[in-house]
């Protein structure tokens, strides 16, 4: 609630009654109260019930204790003869209006361990929302910029960009969370909203998106902080501590089956059998798709068909690559070296896609004649829209599909980079704080 007095107040007597007023009813319900020669101001936190614009004539209570001080529940004497107006939020989330602090995990610079840190969040944004974090993820991708392996991580660096928490601050605009819900943050943090991307529902492809762990802290903190957008909350149904790596790997591979229209009956395979790859296999075969998995470790065959192929092939063999000229509508890539591109390009059907969400350093090496005849194509994603991120999860819980993770405590945050790193986690790594 924001109550402003009249700056026509009698400043002298009237202001200093208001002002005793106020400053009682922070002491209940932690007001902060701006004084000036012109105006006093409060904002009012908790439970604040929807209302309206109120003019009326100011009356002072006769302050007996708490249970007087009240919302009409006082006995009202008068005392000032202005009018005043109060403003009450439509909204029932909770305003704040300073800094918060974070207490965090930062590497001081590159491939260096993590230590203790603390900083502050400025005052929180209209449209924002603070998480209490209690799970976040550890993907590749915060293993690079610890690294600075891509040239753009700042340091010192707080990364973590698979948060699940509770929202604890919500500023006056949010819409569609409060406080007290369970929701999720990944690789994005903001976004315009007003670009051609965003009005068409894509945010995803904005040009200004904030990633969560670019020039801004991330989730290796107890709070973090994104649009209210971004915010995804999390269905019931799944396993809170399992989650985190659906907001980054879950959606990079859900996406494309949207985003190219891939349908029950298409014969789809996966290349990589990792972090991505075993999240792939699950949606890809809860789609209704026919699922292959191309892998170079034999002995993940089985886990593979557990995790739903029907068909598992050593992407090493020639003869087994060979028969399969002509057969799959959607390869979906998710490693990041280079392969040989055109064998996968032969087993395309036609209009077949080979989609890529790994990283791969060098060009496809594909022959375009190989595109030409059947119309195949080449094409890459990145992570999802909002709308799709909360298709995903809403999927994930309808189907069972979790990620297969190994836990850790977020103050052993250097072990888990030193699994992550070594390449021996299955398959994704998850901080509990």
């Amino acid at each position: 609630m924001l109550v402003v007095i009249d700056k026509r107040l009698n400043l002298d007597q009237g202001a200093a009654e208001m002002t005793r007023w106020l400053r009682y009813r922070c002491i209940i319900q932690r007001c902060h109260i701006i004084v000036d020669r012109s105006s006093v101001i409060t904002r009012l936190y908790p439970d604040c019930p929807p209302g309206r614009l109120i003019k009326t004539t100011v009356f002072l209570p006769t302050i007996t204790g708490p249970r007087k001080c009240r919302r009409k529940k006082f006995v009202p004497k008068p005392a000032i003869g202005c009018t005043f107006g109060i403003v009450l939020s439509k909204s029932n989330n909770e305003v704040h209006n300073m800094s918060t602090p974070v207490t965090a995990f930062a590497a001081p610079a590159a491939n260096s361990p993590f230590e203790n840190f603390s900083f502050e969040l400025p005052d929180i944004g209209a449209e924002e929302v603070d998480i209490k974090v209690e799970y976040c993820g550890i993907c590749h991708s915060d293993l690079s910029m610890w690294q600075d392996a891509w040239g753009r991580a700042q340091f010192p660096l707080v990364a973590g960009h698979e948060v699940v928490g509770t929202v604890v601050r919500a500023g006056p605009a949010v819409h569609g969370v409060k406080v007290g819900d369970r929701v999720g943050l990944g690789w994005l943090s903001d976004s315009c909203l007003h670009c051609n991307p965003c009005l068409s529902g894509q945010h995803n492809l904005c040009n200004s998106l904030q990633h969560t762990i670019m020039g801004r802290h991330g989730g290796f903190a107890d709070t973090v902080r994104c649009h209210w957008v971004w915010a995804t909350p999390i269905p019931d149904g799944l396993d809170v501590s399992k989650v985190g790596p659906l907001l980054c790997a879950g959606i990079t591979v859900y996406y494309p089956l949207v985003q190219l229209g891939i349908k029950p009956s298409d014969k789809v395979a996966v290349i990589g059998i990792g972090g991505l790859g075993h999240l792939a296999l699950q949606f890809f075969n809860k789609w209704g798709c026919e699922v292959t998995a191309f892998s170079s470790s034999p002995d993940k065959a089985e886990e593979c068909r557990q995790l739903g192929a029907h068909h598992v092939v050593n992407s090493r063999s020639a003869e087994e690559m060979a028969a399969l000229t002509g057969k799959f509508d959607l390869i979906l890539n998710t490693v990041d070296v280079t392969l040989d591109w055109q064998a996968y390009a032969d087993a395309l059907a036609p209009t077949g896609k080979l989609h890529t969400v790994g990283a791969v350093p060098e060009p496809f090496a594909v022959r375009p004649a190989a595109l030409i005849n059947g119309e195949k194509s080449v094409s890459g994603s990145v992570l999802g829209s909002p709308r799709v991120l909360r298709d995903m999860l809403d999927f994930a819980a309808r189907h069972g599909i979790e990620a297969i993770t190994e836990e850790f405590a977020a103050a052993d945050i250097n072990a888990a980079f030193e699994r992550l790193e070594s390449g021996k986690a299955r398959y994704r790594v998850v901080l509990k704080f």
